[in-house]
């Protein structure tokens, strides 16, 4: 299985590699079988979780593994599907502000800044809308398919697509400003790392296991760090993808990759100030002092930001497909493939509740703000929840 990456294949075909590729990785063959996903297993709730509201968008995305994650701004949460469909309703209450249709199968966003929300397609289609309307603004072919969300910029929208392209355009017409290229490897996961931009730079990793930061106005490479360098014989050993996102925290630059490495890098410079050994293609999460992770097994591991320390693992849910988790006050929340979302204790990991949606997969981290959490099933289905007090022990 060679000579495939990504970028030209369908994205069932794409899925199925990454599937495929996974099965390898974790050790199966045709004398073993791969090792089933943990079962769910009863215990008492040590947090109140309340539903608030569901909306549905429809446009199925199971095993398709898209971008397509709600965000929240200024008490609207945008979602988009890739049935073509991109609505903003009032994140309190569920009701729906509009709906836009785009037409296109969506795979990456929405991002919203400013007056702006901006989506993309597995067609690879860019399509800017008003984000107070959903009306059209623009739309932009940019010849491959997008599976990280757009980064909008004060006068400018920046895109990474799946063929290694970082690309900048502008946020008024949609034309091309910039654009640079890494080279994708022969055999890669499906996914790619959004851009992010922090200390007057845009911070985005790629499939050679790469960290490049760049110029917003000119496109010029600033600093490039090798993080997760590939290893191995075959191509799958040699899978060294960065497709968690990057995550900044003042001056220090944090990233994960696929069979390699976990570290923390200069804003500045890119200097590689520690590294450990972990393997993660959906991401993690920061607070003051530790760093959340969800491995490639599934298993959450709590770190140091300081050193990479691990200070816990919850393996509870290994091999369910978790998200990246999200940061829920004193709690962590992943999703699953089962459609469920948990809550874990921040400070030891401990399950401290769980709820379920529609019962399909959860493939893109939550959403939390102002108290709630917003999350998007592979279905289209939208649902709020919010944690409202710890439930009261009986005994006391």
């Amino acid at each position: 299985m060679h000579g495939f990456n990504n970028s030209i294949l369908r994205p069932a075909a794409a899925a199925l590699i990454l599937v495929l590729s996974m099965a390898v990785l974790a050790g199966c063959s045709k004398d073993k079988r791969v090792d089933p996903p943990a079962e769910l297993v009863d215990f008492k709730p040590s947090l109140k979780v309340q539903r608030l509201w569901a909306a549905s968008l429809g446009g199925n995305s199971e095993r398709l593994r898209l971008a397509l994650r709600p965000v929240l701004a200024e008490g609207v949460l945008y979602a988009a599907a890739h049935n073509g469909e991109v609505m903003a309703v009032n994140a309190q209450n569920g009701r729906r502000n509009w709906l836009a249709k785009t037409k296109r199968p969506l795979s990456a966003g929405p991002a919203v800044g400013g007056s702006l929300l901006v989506v993309a397609s597995s067609d690879g289609d860019v399509i800017a809308l008003e984000a107070d309307s959903g009306r059209e603004r623009w739309r932009r072919a940019v010849g491959s398919e997008v599976l990280a969300s757009p980064l909008i910029l004060e006068d400018s929208v920046v895109i990474r697509t799946v063929d290694g392209h970082l690309e900048s355009m502008s946020s008024t017409d949609g034309t091309q400003r910039w654009s640079i290229n890494e080279q994708v490897p022969r055999l890669t996961l499906r996914g790619t790392a959004p851009p992010v931009f922090a200390g007057g730079r845009i911070i985005a990793g790629f499939d050679s296991g790469k960290v490049l930061a760049v110029d917003p106005r000119s496109g010029e490479v600033l600093w490039d760090t090798v993080v997760n360098a590939p290893r191995g014989r075959t191509e799958l050993e040699r899978l060294a993808d960065i497709d968690a996102p990057v995550r900044v925290s003042g001056d220090d630059v944090f990233v994960a990759g696929f069979q390699g490495r976990v570290a923390m890098l200069a804003l500045d410079s890119g200097q590689i100030w520690w590294a450990r050994d972990a393997s993660s293609y959906r991401g993690f999460a920061l607070d003051e002092r530790y760093l959340y992770l969800t491995n490639a097994d599934g298993v959450v591991v709590a770190m140091r930001r300081s050193d990479g320390a691990v200070q816990w693992e919850q393996d509870a849910m290994k091999r369910r497909g978790l998200t990246a988790p999200a940061i829920d006050g004193d709690a962590l929340v992943v999703g699953d493939f089962e459609g469920y979302l948990h809550w874990l204790d921040r400070s030891n990991g401990k399950i401290l509740a769980r709820q379920k949606t529609d019962g399909k997969r959860i493939t893109n981290a939550a959403a939390v703000a102002d108290g709630g959490v917003f999350v998007q099933t592979d279905s289209g289905k939208v649902l709020a929840f919010r944690s409202v007090a710890p439930v009261p022990d009986a005994d006391s």
